[in-house]
């Protein structure tokens, strides 16, 4: 059994595949049920964020990864296959390992990642399809991300996604804190992008979600209103700013709707951030003279400046994934001589028991205790002894030497001059 990992990320990809091939959390129990009755698939869990959706799985063979992959989005692997990467054991730890650290994102060390990648662990696990390789690859994932950040500066002056739709804001208008925001959405990321817009203190923030409970939480937490995800449409052109990042299969913004909200606005600019794959919001809206749309892929850009002082830590970062990926593989291999050590213990212990049961027969009937000894301790060498001196009087030709060479090595013996 090999560990694999399949799929496609910003690098790789475009937002429109990207936004193809993502699973909604709801469909994740499904998909890995799917996955694991697919040939020769043991093991799987699936992380799917706005960047990427990929496949990490135990197989004998993985070349039906990329056609379960296709098949359950309904999408032609024509269409996908050139933006995938397909990663075998070596390089399937090290890329998880680097994913988890943040060197695998788009914004270099970002935190939201491992937390994404704890949550496709969770939904794996209740769906039953985690077993022995996969858990201890992912402890030691958790490991690997925890000494990145707790002893290189990778996390230091981090530009997140959510700093970045912050920034982005502040390229349209001089000042937040003029200006009304609405969050459609109170997942982890509008958390975020809430937080950092406090920070900006804008004149009012509004949250519409679809579950008023999650709304009114968060909402809480900032002093923002909240309103039905149903009256966006109507409410929309009173505010100067729209973050969405929901999980809905369909545009909760559309052309039509931004089109009003102009018009009723006098044409003052808007800015929109959809961080949602798929799309929240229509990319057409982006051909609107007074709306500035921004995608995920746009906060390439935002974060470029803060490349450079990252890069010594990422160094030191992918010092430390090389050396624990050594560590995984090292204990990976190590599996597959276990069944050997534990038949030899066994053989050996069966032979130590009858000979001990010999020994204590014949101290039963009072027999030379130093005799005993002495026949128990020859007895012991020379069934221990049987195997392979056996195999070396059974070799043949040219492979005495090799095999004369294997116990010499297996033994820890000396070297005959």
């Amino acid at each position: 059994m090999q560990l694999y990992a399949l799929g496609l990320n910003h690098h790789t990809a475009p937002l429109a595949i990207r936004e193809r091939v993502a699973f909604q959390p709801e469909r994740l129990g499904q998909a890995l049920h799917d996955l694991t009755h697919a040939d020769s698939v043991r093991e799987a869990a699936i992380l799917s964020t706005c960047n990427r959706t990929e496949l990490y799985f135990a197989a004998e063979q993985p070349q039906h990864a990329a056609d379960w992959l296709a098949r359950f989005h309904q999408v032609s692997l024509n269409d996908v296959s050139p933006y995938l990467y397909a990663y075998p054991q070596r390089d399937a730890v090290r890329h998880v390992f680097r994913v988890a650290s943040g060197l695998d994102s788009m914004v270099i060390g970002e935190p939201q990642i491992l937390g994404q990648v704890k949550d496709a662990v969770r939904h794996a696990e209740e769906a039953g399809t985690m077993g022995t390789l996969l858990h201890k690859l992912f402890q030691n994932t958790f490991a690997v991300a925890k000494e990145v950040r707790s002893t290189t500066a990778i996390g230091a002056n981090t530009v997140s996604m959510a700093a970045a739709a912050v920034h982005l804001t502040e390229r349209i208008f001089e000042r937040v804190a003029d200006q009304h925001v609405l969050f459609i959405g109170a997942g982890e990321m509008i958390e975020l992008c809430a937080a950092h817009f406090a920070g900006a203190q804008p004149k009012s923030m509004t949250v519409a979600n679809r579950t008023a409970e999650r709304a009114e939480a968060l909402a809480a937490r900032f002093g923002a209103q909240t309103m039905r995800i149903d009256q966006i449409g109507d409410m929309l052109p009173r505010f100067d700013v729209v973050v969405s990042c929901t999980a809905a299969p369909l545009p909760i913004v559309g052309l039509g709707m931004a089109e009003r909200a102009v018009k009723a606005r006098r044409h003052r600019p808007m800015v929109m951030v959809d961080l949602a794959v798929p799309r929240d919001i229509e990319p057409e809206i982006a051909e609107l003279d007074d709306v500035f749309l921004y995608t995920v892929d746009d906060l390439a850009q935002v974060v470029e400046a803060g490349m450079e002082s990252r890069q010594q830590a990422v160094i030191e970062a992918e010092q430390i994934i090389d050396t624990r990926v050594e560590g995984f593989l090292h204990w990976m291999a190590g599996r597959v001589t276990v069944p050997a050590i534990r038949a030899l213990r066994d053989h050996a212990e069966t032979l130590r028991q009858a000979e001990l049961e010999r020994a204590m027969r014949l101290l039963a009937k009072g027999e030379d205790p130093h005799k005993v000894l002495e026949a128990l301790s020859h007895g012991l060498t020379n069934k221990l002894m049987h195997g392979p001196t056996r195999y070396l009087n059974q070799a043949e030709g040219e492979h005495k030497a090799e095999v004369g060479q294997l116990v010499q090595q297996l033994f820890n013996l000396p070297r005959q001059g």
